[in-house]
């Protein structure tokens, strides 16, 4: 039986290429919105990051997600992010 192919995709923190379940995506829907996307469904460009905050964090810091979307992301919206993800991995502030 062949082995069934496994999606690889580049965290945008630590530029390492990763099965595509362990990563998250960062979503810009049609209208804009950039939003955690935990499902992977919805639409828009996604772009992919580890599930840990230092990534988010270097991909933030070098403005990754902004190339990619090609606009300008407020701080807010990085803010939301940032919590989203330390509830996905259970952690408290």
């Amino acid at each position: 039986m062949p082995q069934k192919k496994i999606p690889m995709r580049m965290c945008k923190g630590c530029s390492e290429m990763k099965p595509k379940r362990e990563l998250i995506r960062v979503v810009k829907s049609p209208e804009g919105e950039i939003s955690i996307d935990l499902t992977g469904k919805k639409s828009g460009r996604g772009v992919y990051v580890c599930k840990s905050l230092d990534c988010l964090k270097k991909a933030r810091k070098s403005r990754r997600f902004e190339k990619d979307f090609q606009c300008r992301i407020e701080d807010e919206i990085y803010e939301v992010m940032e919590n989203e993800l330390k509830k996905q991995l259970g952690e408290s502030d």
